[in-house]
């Protein structure tokens, strides 16, 4: 241990350096990941979640995700240790006496509740629910455990418990011509295609129960692989803490309900929902939360509203105040931070505020503090607001970003991402000070590794906003050399990068070793600078970013070390979209790379499950005349004419968040203009290949893009 809190004090910027062992591409595989951090009830230990990358199987090429707990001394004194090994286990939740964990794992098909001792012994499936269980939470008494449930709404037609009476839902299934979901009153009748109508009807049903087709009735169609007609709804249950016990409905009906917690002396169950009579569930955008009484009865709303969400409740530990979130709908906004007496109402809600999108609440014992998490320039730092005072006050580095956490007394403890290292536990005092690294998961191999640094670096653009980048050097730099550069984008367009991004970590590493620069930064619209800086792109994707990034890269050339004339620019999703407004209108790109993008806001609108993005930011549909014109205009494809900077494309075969028919009209539309194009698809990909896709692909993705730079940008 000595060793180990030797190396703390060894600057993060001296970390690796004077090294000649570089960033692989394959050192992607080496990478840990910690999560679900949670102190156990005495404070000298907490259990977490290590994600981790194995061969799977004999292939050489193939490689798995794997998920274990694993146990940590908070005070550094022993190494983490491993609790399982086998299958995939996560969700840990800790016993009140500190004796037992509870955690969710995949038994039979569906995932459900476990048991361990921390002292050892066989581990016993708690819950074998034949809708499966997850998200364990205890009583404080320990004799309870709440859990949530996903409940296909074929099966919740039928069932007892969650559908008293076997009732038809309020809201209109919206299938044409059945004004009353009569339609769904079970039918007698026999299949048969030559029979009568209700025999064809049956017919009929019986092909889409085959999967001979697909019938749409439903808003929401998209799923992020497939589409689906299917509906599902997730409901709230405790179980004792007893095995083959029969678990206790807590919500009921056709509606949404989750993240159920109990209050401080077990009696009450505080939760969310999305409870709606009158529009079916893909037209709700409003949230609520509830109560109710630990055996299900006296459920009542207590906060909700028209056109508000509420959501994040957190109780204080002597249950008598809730923390909570609130915000609007169908916009681009930043939920406030609020609180009040949990049998109070929204008059006498107090609000905390801090212009930033916040999570992870949690109350300090003595309820004199709410402690959170908050992207803000470029990292994610723990914060703590006084509830009294309102004055927030920021507990660790805006350099890192802490993607974990959960506090004890005086103690945090944390996942920290930083430059010197991805991911690491981290463990300090209750105002983050006296901190110490409790962990080596990653650290062993990434302090032999010669690291690149990003520097900050700002400007002011025509909006009056500070805008902020950083640029990264190859890891080589030699004074007096000039390098090609990688323009390097972020999506969302709500997203932020900086030091304490982990997503990037690998790849912004992996260019600088390659002999490039880096230059990244968030343009207006990114997350992190608050309500006014998040809304600066309203009926503005293009052009206004694309100054931002531009100016960027710009000023960085200023210093001296970029090859203004062998530049690269790289991004996906919303960064895809950008890159090619950029290419469409610029032309000093040697080369470009346009992942999983959005190229035509008409076509998205129908495509991409993410379609409120047209709506919420250019404040209509394509069809109507307030909004059409500027849809238009802000489309990519509309001046794909221009594109001659030579453009590889990447799309996931299975991404509908964005969907594949972006990319194949630009594809088609640059191969028919003859510009110089290629396209490539993942089979079976998502949107999410570049962070938690096959690795495989996920190698095959940042090294096409470094060869297709390379055929054009000669070095």
């Amino acid at each position: 241990m000595k060793k180990l809190l030797f190396l703390l004090f060894i600057p993060f910027w001296a970390i690796g350096q004077n090294k000649t062992d570089l960033i692989k591409i394959t050192d992607m595989l080496q990478m840990k990941q910690m999560s679900g951090l949670s102190f156990s009830p005495d404070g000298s230990k907490a259990v977490f979640v290590l994600n981790s990358i194995e061969q799977e199987g004999t292939s050489k090429w193939e490689f798995k995700y794997t998920n274990q707990l694993y146990l940590v001394a908070t005070d550094g004194s022993s190494a983490p240790k491993a609790l399982t090994t086998k299958e995939s286990a996560g969700q840990p939740s800790w016993s009140p006496d500190g004796k037992q964990l509870a955690f969710v794992k995949t038994a039979d098909g569906k995932p459900q509740i476990f048991l361990l001792s921390i002292d050892g012994g066989e581990v016993v499936q708690l819950t074998k629910f034949k809708y499966g269980a997850s998200n364990p939470k205890w009583s404080p008494d320990g004799k309870q455990i709440v859990f949530g449930v996903s409940v296909p709404f074929k099966d919740l037609l039928k069932d007892s418990v969650l559908n008293p009476g076997k009732s038809l839902p309020k809201w209109p299934m919206e299938k044409p011509g059945f004004n009353q979901n009569e339609f769904l009153n079970a039918s007698t009748a026999n299949p048969d295609p030559d029979g009568t109508l209700e025999e064809i009807r049956a017919y009929l049903e019986l092909n889409a129960t085959d999967k001979k087709a697909k019938v749409f009735n439903k808003l929401n169609f998209q799923e992020e692989t497939t589409t689906s007609p299917e509906l599902s709804f997730s409901h709230v249950f405790v179980t004792a803490v007893q095995p083959n016990s029969i678990p206790v409905a807590i919500t009921k009906g056709f509606y949404r309900f989750g993240n159920a917690v109990f209050s401080a002396d077990g009696s009450t169950i505080v939760f969310t929902g999305s409870m709606n009579d009158t529009q079916h569930p893909d037209r709700v955008q409003e949230s609520q939360i509830f109560t109710a009484s630990s055996n299900g009865a006296n459920m009542k709303m207590i906060l909700g509203a028209k056109g508000k969400t509420y959501n994040s409740p957190s109780l204080s530990p002597s249950g008598k105040w809730l923390a909570f979130q609130m915000g609007l709908t169908n916009t681009v906004d930043i939920p406030s931070l609020a609180i009040m007496p949990i049998n109070g109402t929204l008059s006498e809600a107090t609000i905390l505020p801090f212009d930033r999108n916040k999570g992870g609440l949690n109350w300090s014992n003595d309820e004199k503090y709410i402690y959170f998490t908050a992207q803000s320039n470029g990292g994610a730092p723990i914060y703590r607001v006084d509830v009294k005072t309102k004055a927030v006050e920021q507990l660790t580095e805006s350099t890192a970003g802490i993607s974990s956490y959960d506090l004890y007394n005086n103690q945090l403890v944390y996942v920290k991402t930083e430059v010197a290292n991805p991911f690491e536990l981290y463990s300090s005092d209750a105002s983050g000070k006296n901190a110490q690294r409790i962990s080596s998961f990653n650290y062993n191999w990434v302090s032999k590794k010669q690291l690149s640094l990003p520097e900050k670096k700002t400007f002011k653009n025509e909006k009056g906003q500070t805008v902020e980048y950083w640029v990264m050097k190859p890891a080589n730099y030699e004074a007096g050399k000039k390098y090609p550069a990688i323009l390097d984008i972020h999506g969302g367009p709500t997203a932020m990068w900086g030091p304490g991004e982990s997503s990037m970590w690998h790849e912004f590493q992996y260019y600088c070793a390659k002999g490039y620069v880096v230059v990244y930064g968030n343009p207006r619209g990114s997350g992190g600078y608050g309500t006014e800086f998040l809304r600066a792109n309203m009926n503005d994707w293009g052009k206004g970013p694309t100054s931002d990034v531009l100016t960027s890269l710009n000023l960085a050339a200023k210093d001296g070390f970029i090859d203004t004339t062998k530049l690269a620019v790289t991004g996906g999703s919303y960064a895809g979209y950008l890159v090619a407004w950029i290419v469409g209108h610029d032309q000093r790109f040697k080369a470009a790379c346009a992942q999983r993008g959005v190229y035509d806001l008409g076509t998205f609108f129908g495509e991409g499950n993410a379609w409120r993005l047209v709506p919420n930011y250019f404040g209509g549909y394509p069809w109507e005349e307030k909004s059409k014109a500027i849809i238009e205009r802000e489309s990519p494809i509309k001046y794909v004419a221009n594109i001659r900077t030579p453009l590889i494309i990447f799309h996931g075969e299975n991404d509908l968040r964005t969907g594949v028919i972006q990319s194949e009209m630009l594809y088609r539309s640059l191969k028919v203009l003859g510009r110089t194009v290629e396209y490539v698809r993942h089979p079976g990909a998502t949107h999410e290949i570049t962070r938690t896709g096959n690795n495989r692909q996920r190698i095959d993705q940042m090294l096409r893009t470094m060869e297709f730079f390379e055929r054009f940008i000669k070095h």
